[in-house]
């Protein structure tokens, strides 16, 4: 890879993919990974999926990419089913490359309605690459909820209480991310949310629900705002809506749609035919093959097989096919990650964590198979901590 720019801050491991299958990828030796990682979290329904190809090579016979002035139906199609399991009826999308871009729109969108505004978002809170999502110096507020994730969906602690009073009265828009945390998988409780979200109505703000991460059911649910009860003014959809295709959807309520009527963004790749087509047929697939349900019901095993590999040093976390291992130590991380890829599984390291991510097509055997190599590395590991330590003692 002589000629790219390796900027992407992550050490490149495997050069020379080849091939894929599902959940597996294969190196140009035919070594074969079980990629837990999802690509970048976002071949939903695994590499390679015979329908999600049919339908790019019918596309392609059609047409891929239009102008401004002129469209084509798969466009308007593929909104209705993105609306339909929003549950945004009457709503409106726009369809764009990539998760930044579909939440950039949707602020683009909140300024437009609300004078000066100003952002809460989570502490942690991952929105996109662009810096107008990253640089967070004014007009933004940042709430530290580390602390409360103990309490429980009814209750919220009085430390929290105070921290709430504290909030800016003028703040105007919340961008909620409900569970990636900047990647180490933390899921706020339901009546922290909830208080945000009445604080944040109470002032005549907008919700802005970023699914780029958890939506298309990697929580679980169709979208990791469905387990606060909450109704968000505006979705931003990404990663797992293409499988893996660069396509994102910024999804509008009625109600905003109908204030937008002055509102302008325009960007190339804006609402092409293409990505439409990739979107509107994952929705059809998951919903075919009641993905959502089995998210549901394979997140509960496998997380329950993860649990069982606790020990004082080790805790797992997770809601659907989203799991987080908190090893306590990086370097215990890094070598238990580098001996999964030795063996050919895939996660994704970060820090002292790993994260896992798999496709929603998934098997219990090929999970559980994943589970027994990831429990005699930690056992090893363990061993050899343990042996290390007694010496140095």
């Amino acid at each position: 890879m002589k000629n790219i720019l390796g900027c992407t801050g992550h050490k490149l491991r495997i050069p020379n993919i080849s091939d894929s299958d599902g959940v597996y990828i294969f190196d140009a030796y035919g070594k074969r990974y079980m990629d837990l990682e999802s690509g970048i979290w976002c071949t939903s329904l695994g590499h390679k999926n015979a329908r999600i190809n049919n339908v790019i090579k019918g596309q392609l016979d059609s047409i891929m990419h239009v102008g401004f002035c002129y469209t084509s139906e798969i466009v308007d199609t593929a909104a209705e089913s993105i609306l339909s399991v929003t549950g945004l009826k009457n709503g409106r999308c726009v369809f764009l490359s990539s998760g930044s871009e579909a939440v950039e729109i949707l602020r683009q969108a909140a300024k437009h309605l609300v004078e000066n505004p100003k952002t809460l978002v989570l502490h942690n809170a991952e929105l996109g690459a662009y810096d107008s999502l990253t640089d967070r110096e004014h007009g933004w507020y940042a709430f530290e909820w580390k602390n409360c994730k103990e309490c429980t969906d009814s209750f919220i602690c009085d430390m929290h209480s105070e921290a709430l009073k504290r909030l800016p009265a003028d703040i105007t828009e919340f961008i909620f991310e409900p569970g990636s945390d900047a990647g180490f998988v933390g899921f706020p409780p339901k009546a922290l949310i909830q208080k945000l979200v009445n604080l944040i109505r109470s002032n005549g703000g907008k919700i802005i629900a970023n699914e780029v991460t958890t939506g298309i059911g990697r929580t679980g649910q169709w979208f990791g705002y469905q387990h606060y009860d909450i109704e968000p003014d505006m979705i931003a959809l990404g990663k797992g809506i293409g499988n893996g295709y660069p396509v994102s959807v910024a999804v509008f309520s009625e109600n905003v749609a109908n204030d937008l009527d002055t509102f302008k963004y325009s960007q190339s790749h804006q609402n092409d035919p293409m990505g439409a087509a990739v979107a509107d047929e994952v929705i059809n697939i998951i919903k075919d093959d009641d993905l959502i349900g089995n998210a549901a019901r394979k997140g509960q095993i496998f997380l329950s097989q993860l649990q069982s590999l606790e020990c004082s040093n080790l805790k797992v976390r997770g809601r659907g096919l989203m799991f987080a291992i908190d090893f306590g130590n990086e370097k215990l991380a890094e070598r238990v990650y580098n001996e999964l890829m030795e063996s050919g599984y895939i996660v994704c390291n970060r820090g002292s964590f790993l994260r896992i991510d798999p496709p929603l097509i998934i098997t219990e055997a090929e999970f559980g198979k994943f589970v027994d190599n990831l429990s005699s590395i930690v056992t090893r590991e363990g061993s050899v901590s343990a042996m290390i330590i007694s010496r140095i003692i």
